[in-house]
């Protein structure tokens, strides 16, 4: 089996990450290590669900946990409070005790609601991610960030809980279609360029997306990603200086998302939002022109869209009532160079000025 852990070292909890191929049958021993409770609670949507539920109530069920499944219907429109309501109301009737274990399996909407889940649910009992998108392993399921939506926008009410363990099964990928694997990469790409530069070349040199890319490779390059991330995350658990580099594409890429009514998936909206950053960036001498062009470049290579053609008022109005926001500023991350980001805190018309400066400028609008 092969196999890459990666510790996280929180203030609030420490905690293993397993990437690898395989890993689905490893759910009930690592589960069986990491909470002492013998009842688990599998949350996961009606997408995901008839994939892999059975394979992992059969590992923890071996392992001898009592085990049930919390299906809630797919997609972000129903990543609201009527449907982590309804996801309590199963935990409560399956009797789960503070000892017992929350397993989100699926996607970033899933490993989101069932964290949240978890987090309340007795104030708080042990969960455990097993996402099996690639959006969520090198993303959403590392770090502890959980959230539902508002009408006023994405991921406005929410909780920082980290998982007790985090089961990355590459083999999960293949049922993907190629659509929503490369909708994934956005994250990948926005990685390397925000600590890795090394990690950047090799993207753009060989697409993870292409046909045929070798899945132990992927295993790789889910693992650094997972690393990057975790770095982060141990120096600022709760984002208050340095995680918030992480937003790197997302105060533009989440209004993007947000004016598509969420038929643009996440990494693609990050993706977009990652160049028009850095394009309004070179131009305001932030950055140089041959950055914002590499960065742009390597998103053109993995079939991401670059721009968007979203008109800027609306991007404007998404952007200002995101959560990032501070009173009458907004946190940007504007990238420097690959490799090395800065935190610039905007006013609502300098932010306006990026806007107009980076989007709607190219010809490869989504």
């Amino acid at each position: 089996m092969n196999e890459t852990i990666v510790r996280v070292d929180t203030t609030s909890r420490s905690y293993d990450v397993h990437v690898g191929r395989g890993l689905l049958e490893s759910a009930g021993p690592v589960c069986s290590q990491a909470v002492v409770g013998r009842v688990a609670a599998i949350i996961s949507d009606s997408n995901v669900a008839p994939l892999y539920a059975h394979a992992v109530c059969q590992s923890l069920e071996a392992s001898g946990f009592e085990t049930t499944v919390l299906t809630f219907p797919a997609g972000e429109r129903n990543k609201r409070f009527a449907t982590l309501e309804s996801l309590l109301e199963g935990l409560a009737q399956a009797e789960l005790s503070r000892d017992d274990v929350v397993i989100a399996l699926g996607g970033g909407i899933t490993g989101d609601m069932g964290g949240l889940a978890a987090a309340l649910y007795l104030r708080g009992i042990h969960v455990v991610q097993i996402p099996t998108s690639l959006l969520a392993m090198v993303d959403s399921s590392v770090g502890g960030k959980t959230a539902v939506d508002l009408p006023q926008g994405k991921n406005l009410a929410g909780a920082f809980f980290q998982p007790s363990a985090v089961i990355a099964d590459i083999d999960c990928l293949s049922t993907l279609s190629h659509e929503l694997f490369t909708d994934s990469c956005g994250e990948v790409i926005k990685h390397g360029v925000l600590a890795d530069p090394a990690l950047f070349d090799e993207l753009g040199a060989s697409p993870i997306n292409a046909e045929g890319y070798p899945p132990d490779e992927l295993v790789r390059i889910v693992a650094r990603n997972i690393q990057i991330k975790r770095d982060v995350v141990n120096a600022d658990e709760t984002e208050r200086g340095l995680r918030q580099t992480l937003n790197l594409g997302h105060t533009l890429g989440h209004a993007i998302e947000a004016a598509s009514e969420y038929r643009l998936g996440h990494g693609s909206s990050v993706a977009a939002g990652l160049c028009c950053i850095a394009r309004a960036s070179a131009k305001k001498g932030w950055c140089s022109q041959d950055t914002a062009k590499r960065i742009v470049e390597v998103t053109e290579a993995f079939g991401l869209p670059t721009d968007t053609n979203v008109d800027h008022e609306t991007i404007l109005s998404y952007a200002c009532h995101d959560k990032k926001r501070h009173a009458g500023t907004v946190n940007a991350i504007i990238p420097c160079e690959i490799g090395r980001v800065e935190i610039r805190k905007l006013t609502i018309d300098e932010l306006a000025s990026l806007i107009e400066l980076g989007c709607g400028t190219s010809d490869k609008q989504a």
